[in-house]
């Protein structure tokens, strides 16, 4: 059995090293219920809708009864992880966070993956095998967090940084836009925001050539996930760019 570790320790390729919790398997066992729960009350209301088809035909409404279970048990976690960036509602509940092992953006084919597994971890019951393999893992994966390259992390509340020694300043250009702020704050993720913030802190530790290449790359990230208008974003540098978003991330978060 391999020895289980509570903290997954991530290095970037410019030397910036962070920490990730990972959720044990009572965390996880509680999300799960949470997640059954949601399931069987949709499954249950799509399950009376359904029975109009057997006033026309039994055999039509058990296809139709044992087809919608298996997309519902199934799309439930495939949507909400996708859409709530590897939460569902028991996850979100219990404070728990899909994220790939080695701390890249979440695929959508980890995603799929992950949770097309789920037949085989419920197995033969009760997810006897995924809690075997929960148990029994480093990291507490099951079978589908190991075929997909994931794991479950928690995700504690974010404490508000003290942003004045981000060296920020009191003009923040990208403020102007709320309605791509509050979209730009949709789509990054605590730990995308938490990563940007170290290497904030830890920027004097770099040296020049990687400082310029780990800003160049977080700006293109926070860059893809929402398009300012040029004139926001004209002779603004990469690593201001990045200061200028994680100021308006976390005084959200703060409040």
């Amino acid at each position: 059995m391999a020895e289980q570790t509570t903290t997954l320790q991530i290095r970037t390729p410019e030397g910036i090293r962070f920490s990730l919790l990972l959720a044990g398997p009572t965390s996880r066992l509680l999300a799960l219920m949470v997640d059954f729960a949601c399931i069987s009350v949709a499954s249950t209301t799509i399950s009376t809708v359904l029975r109009l088809f057997a006033l026309i035909s039994q055999d039509i409404f058990m296809a139709l009864a044992i087809l919608s279970g298996f997309v519902i048990s199934i799309g439930y976690g495939i949507g909400c992880e996708w859409y709530w960036q590897g939460q569902t509602v028991g996850k979100r509940l219990l404070h728990l966070r899909v994220m790939d092992e080695q701390g890249l953006k979440l695929q959508f084919s980890q995603v799929v993956i992950r949770n097309l597994l789920r037949i085989v971890d419920s197995l033969p019951a009760l997810y006897l095998v995924g809690g075997i393999a929960s148990l029994t893992s480093r990291k507490c994966q099951r079978l589908g967090d190991l075929a997909a390259g994931t794991i479950v992390i928690r995700t504690p509340k974010v404490q508000l940084p003290d942003l004045e020694q981000l060296g920020t300043e009191k003009f923040n250009s990208l403020a102007a836009y709320p309605h791509l702020v509050a979209r730009l704050r949709q789509k990054v993720s605590r730990e995308e925001g938490a990563i940007a913030l170290r290497a904030l802190i830890r920027r004097e530790e770099l040296d020049p050539a990687a400082r310029l290449e780990l800003f160049r790359e977080l700006a293109a990230l926070f860059r893809s996930q929402v398009t300012f208008p040029a004139e926001a974003v004209e002779g603004v540098s990469d690593e201001r760019y990045v200061r200028n978003v994680v100021e308006l991330l976390f005084e959200q978060r703060g409040r």
